[in-house]
């Protein structure tokens, strides 16, 4: 307990609920029902996060598909083709960090709901966004798939082992509310 500005007796939740049905039940229910909107503000608040960190991830998509319509789609290319080969160079990325195509994502997961990029953790999505930035310079260069997949892959590993552990990224999961997968959880 402290006096004067932000002073105040503070207590765990459940010891205030507890003095709350001490007072009477229908203060209780007033204080479930506030508690119940503050975390709901609260979780709408951490959504906002996690969907600009989704966003920024979403950045470098448009420098990725850019040089894949420069580079990749020949000029002659029907519209129905040109998509495969968007969904290919997705999967190029998608298997160099995730080990897996969104394809057998998909098929591993039926009950989830989205796709493999919105589970992602949050070091995934940074390794993601700048894995499209070099991608789209290798592509620009002439690379093959195959090379780029490697390159892909070596890079992905590497940055994951530098962010997986990183105090930052690890406070900033606990200050947003984020699991190991980058869905939220409540508190």
């Amino acid at each position: 307990s402290k006096s004067g500005r932000y002073g105040g007796t503070f207590a765990h939740k459940d010891i205030a609920f507890e003095f709350a049905s001490w007072i009477s039940a229908e203060f209780k229910l007033f204080l479930i029902k506030e508690f119940q909107r503050l975390k709901n503000e609260e979780i709408e608040n951490k959504s906002l996060e996690w969907n600009l960190s989704r966003s920024l991830s979403k950045i470098n998509y448009k420098i990725h598909t850019d040089a894949i319509k420069e580079h990749l789609v020949p000029n002659i290319l029907s519209r129905p083709k040109d998509g495969f080969v968007y969904a290919t160079e997705a999967d190029v990325l998608n298997i160099a960090l995730f080990g897996q195509t969104a394809k057998e994502w998909r098929e591993n997961n039926p009950k989830q709901d989205g796709n493999i990029r919105d589970y992602a953790s949050v070091e995934q999505l940074i390794v993601l966004s700048n894995m499209e930035s070099v991608n789209a310079e290798l592509i620009k260069q002439g690379m093959q798939q195959a090379d780029r997949l490697l390159v892909l892959n070596s890079m992905a590993i590497s940055q994951m082992k530098s962010l997986i552990n990183n105090p930052t990224i690890k406070k900033l999961g606990k200050l947003y509310g984020f699991n190991n997968y980058g869905r939220m959880y409540c508190m």
